[in-house]
């Protein structure tokens, strides 16, 4: 990690030198008091904690007044910590925040930060609607986006090939047929584990049902699983994940999808030949594979599905206690900036920032589904989730694919915890 971190920062200087600079009202820049902002994150060592680190980096070598003090949190209690800092006063400055509703329940201690940052800062990112109150993107966002993010699967060309596999699957039958054929050439097909982005102890299944749910809706239909127009044990969801479960029956999967732990290493290993993951993790295959590794779609659906999750899936948020809010403000408008975006981009991850390029071939394939294949543009599925929901699925989907837990009996349960979710947070309106 050293060594891309170097990098990064290398970067940032270059742009320093070459007159970059964040906005005008940018409160730091006019003023020799020293200043720390502390930023929490859960990012662990992934490439968005790279990019974390590149991006403040690059702000110090603009700003020497101004230094970071980054402290890395314990991924699965993370919020709890935060939370239990704001009772007290005593958290960061920035705060690594999930979007979507994730935003929107911890906002009590956010800032909006519609005026501290420019309108016309903020009208350069993309996904700001889902960091706003009821996804209106004119009510302010609360939260920054750090990058543009997928949830998408990669697989090995080379494994395909020598498996005989031609054509990436685009329905469930077509991925079982491909299985066979991996799994006869001796390769694990599609490896689970909760390496990545280690949310917890066993695998993050929100990559996988945003695909499900993809496959039965449209955008909009994302909403029926908040308001329970779709029941989790409704007729569709059942024969869905009927076929999600038959992954690990039919021999799709590593026979230990609920305690691997270096499913990212059974791929980068040649092991495996697929993985449902994300783009923090896609500088690590193409820095392996060059040109051998391609992302896909991950096909959950009897017909090929025309949508991909493409979403500004986390970003940093202003507390409302800080002590310290112009000068944090400030380097939130820089994140907006084309120098920005590059070093975003120069840490592996696709900027956010409307109009902005990624130089990972892999990147640019996946924004490519939607910018020019067609795909429609979706949510991460725990991001318009309640809190409840997703807390309960990131154990319950893991055992119905594990097979410890019957498809109905899980969705059954998925179902209850639903209708104990206030209803008001069970609308038509996102709360």
């Amino acid at each position: 990690m050293r060594k891309k971190v170097i990098f990064a920062s290398a970067l940032a200087f270059a742009l320093a030198l070459t007159g970059c600079s964040s906005s005008s009202k940018d409160s730091a820049a006019g003023t020799d008091k020293s200043i720390t902002i502390t930023l929490w994150h859960n990012l662990g060592d992934t490439q968005n904690a790279t990019a974390t680190k590149a991006l403040t980096d690059a702000y110090t070598v603009l700003h020497p007044n101004v230094t970071f003090n980054l402290v890395s949190q314990p991924a699965d209690n993370y919020f709890a910590l935060l939370q239990a800092a704001a009772v007290s006063k005593s958290g960061p400055d920035l705060a690594l925040m999930w979007t979507g509703l994730f935003a929107l329940k911890y906002k009590s201690y956010l800032t909006n930060l519609k005026g501290l940052v420019s309108d016309a800062a903020l009208a350069r990112e993309g996904s700001l609607e889902w960091t706003a109150d009821n996804f209106d993107a004119a009510s302010g966002p609360y939260v920054m986006p750090l990058d543009r993010q997928f949830y998408i699967g990669f697989y090995n060309k080379d494994a395909f090939a020598k498996a005989g596999v031609t054509a990436v699957p685009s329905n469930w039958d077509e991925l079982y047929a491909a299985c066979g054929k991996l799994k006869t050439a001796g390769y694990t097909p599609i490896v689970y584990g909760n390496g990545g982005q280690s949310l917890g102890a066993l695998y993050y299944p929100w990559y996988d049902a945003s695909y499900i749910a993809i496959g039965q809706s449209s955008v909009s239909g994302l909403r029926d699983l908040y308001s329970g127009k779709n029941q989790w044990n409704s007729a569709i969801n059942i024969a869905s994940y009927t076929k999600y479960a038959a992954l690990k029956s039919k021999g799709c999967t590593n026979s230990d999808v609920l305690t691997k732990t270096n499913n990212v290493e059974d791929f980068l290993d040649g092991k495996a030949a697929m993985i449902v993951d994300g783009t923090w993790d896609t500088k690590k295959f193409t820095d392996q594979f060059g040109d051998k590794v391609a992302a896909f779609v991950p096909p959950f659906s009897d017909n090929p599905i025309k949508g991909v999750v493409e979403f500004a899936g986390q970003g940093f948020g202003l507390t409302n206690y800080s002590k310290n809010s112009a000068a944090a403000a400030a380097f939130l408008e820089y994140m907006t900036t084309d120098a920005a975006a590059m070093v975003v981009d120069a840490a592996g991850l696709i900027p956010n920032v409307n109009g902005s390029t990624t130089s990972n071939a892999v990147n640019q394939q996946m924004l490519d589904f939607a910018a020019t294949g067609g795909f429609a543009r979706y949510p991460m599925l725990d991001n318009v989730l309640q809190g409840d929901v997703v807390d309960a699925g990131n154990k319950i989907l893991p055992s119905i694919l594990g097979g410890k837990t019957s498809v109905s009996g899980g969705l059954n349960q998925m179902a209850q915890v639903w209708k104990s979710v206030p209803a008001e947070n069970r609308t038509e309106s996102y709360k």
